[in-house]
């Protein structure tokens, strides 16, 4: 098949949904499949490039939104070069340039098209943000809801986030369909991995470490993290925390500023954003990793740090956490400060063999759930039976506008 996905921005600093997007195009082209990319990125971006054909349309207008009508004429012109087209991410423009392209205003392209969802539809940012729920609420009804129900399937990474997407808004008619969400087993020389990490960061050499990677957001849940550190402290003077990702300037000078209130600035390091070997080597040096976010739609993070062997410490607002737990790869509290304290109190009392035992499981959970080959043969089963009602088409040859 030749495939085409859409995307606002494959700027990797934005999360999962990117990572999920070149994880599918390489686990597709390793069994012979074609995807190019479509994204509202300016055209001098280099992200993506390395995953093959990118047409990009920005820069977009209207702020996040990402408004681009070159795109919208882009599909109409090229869509029917393809065998399917996946979009990823709503409430944003490039979901309504396709349907408009291929399902609205009349338009029968014979082109399917399916939305990955990423867990946008979780009924807590309607808790969280209410006000913006309510523009939200707005452009469901004008807008979203067509292009959710015109869909050939909208895929959800795991059932836990399929059920959530139903409670947000009325006049939800999907076809819903579970393709999981994976990644590959991380190659390299895992003791190189872990000296890379240490060279960056020699202090953290002799320490129990506990790693936290992932965007520093509100949502994630780091001020129950620091303050859950604070409290099992005195347990182990050698606990350490990484926080590894990219953050707001305002929220990190916040949370740096909660530390030193707590008075474990001491115990913290602010790595910023790892790529490569000093990535692999913050899991590798890692005893656990904890994610206790309010709202995680898959966790991207959770399912690195399962395929290097280190268990992990979730809230149950993580929607893969029933895997986790049934795994017997992790521990799982609620996501307030006082589960999160549990979550680290008791790692630190667990004994060394059940860690140990935990570390092995860890590998065991990440190869039946969240390898890519296995997202990808779950992908093929919802897009091949489409594709072969359509004939053979070329890949396209025009460029982006």
């Amino acid at each position: 098949m030749t495939l085409l996905q859409i995307i606002a921005t494959m700027n990797p600093a934005q999360g999962g949904p990117q990572e999920n997007l070149t994880q599918i195009s390489r686990a597709l082209a390793r069994v012979g499949h074609v995807t190019d990319i479509a994204t509202l990125d300016a055209p001098t971006s280099t992200w993506g490039s390395e995953l093959g054909e990118v047409f990009r349309f920005g820069p977009a207008r209207l702020g996040n939104y990402g408004y681009s009508e070159s795109l919208h004429r882009w599909l109409r012109e090229s869509a029917a070069r393809y065998d399917g087209v996946i979009v990823h991410g709503l409430w944003q423009y490039h979901g309504l340039a396709c349907w408009r392209a291929l399902a609205g205003s009349g338009v029968r392209s014979g082109v399917p098209y399916y939305v990955f969802s990423h867990g946008m539809l979780d009924p807590w940012f309607r808790r969280r943000f209410p006000l913006k729920h309510l523009k939200k609420q707005l452009y469901w009804s004008c807008a979203e809801h067509r292009v959710l129900r015109d869909a050939k399937a909208v895929l959800f990474t795991c059932e836990e986030e399929r059920l959530l997407a139903r409670q947000s808004f009325s006049r939800y008619q999907v076809n819903e369909a579970v393709v999981g969400c994976g990644i590959r087993e991380p190659g390299g020389d895992a003791s190189q991995q872990r000296e890379s990490f240490w060279q960056q960061f020699p202090r953290l050499r002799d320490k129990r470490l506990l790693l936290f990677l992932g965007r520093l957001h509100p949502k994630k849940g780091c001020e129950n993290l620091l303050e859950a550190l604070a409290e099992a402290a005195p347990l182990d003077p050698r606990l350490h925390l990484a926080m590894v990702g990219p953050g707001d300037e305002t929220y990190v000078a916040a949370l740096t500023n909660q530390a030193a209130r707590l008075g474990i600035a001491d115990r913290i390091c602010w790595a910023g954003m790892l790529r490569g070997d000093a990535k692999w080597g913050a899991f590798r040096a890692s005893e656990a990793f904890v994610l206790p976010s309010h709202q995680e739609n898959f966790g991207i993070s959770v399912a690195e740090a399962l395929a290097c062997g280190v268990p992990v410490l979730i809230s149950n607002k993580v929607n893969i956490w029933r895997e986790i737990e049934a795994g017997h790869a992790g521990l799982v509290e609620d996501d307030t400060a006082a589960g999160t304290t549990r979550l680290l109190k008791n790692w630190l009392r667990m004994p060394a063999s059940q860690r140990e035992r935990m570390a092995s499981l860890a590998q065991t959970c990440f190869r039946t759930h969240f390898h890519i080959d296995a997202t990808t043969r779950r992908l093929l089963d919802t897009l091949e039976p489409m594709a072969r009602k359509r004939a053979p088409c070329t890949p396209p040859q025009m460029s982006a506008a």
